[in-house]
């Protein structure tokens, strides 16, 4: 299981680096800007933005921290 704690250290990172969850059910969700994701004590919501208005959420998913099985960045894969 993932912890919040581990889940900011993503978000708060300098310079920031997307990053993907992984969750239990194969789903993914990616986090391309910090501002796509808030975490709370047990869960994490993942917003997605309108591409017309990007200042404006479209939607998001309230995800469970239990079901995140791993975090990886985005660009982990580049010139693997």
């Amino acid at each position: 299981m993932i912890t919040s704690s581990q889940i900011m250290l993503y978000i708060k990172a300098e310079p920031f680096r997307p990053f993907r969850l992984h969750m239990a059910s194969g789903k993914t969700f990616d986090v391309r800007h910090p501002e796509m994701v808030k975490v709370g004590k047990n869960f994490v919501m993942v917003f997605s933005f309108s591409s017309r208005e990007p200042e404006l959420i479209e939607q998001w998913e309230t995800v469970s921290l239990m079901l995140i099985e791993s975090v990886s960045h985005l660009d982990a894969a580049v010139g693997a």
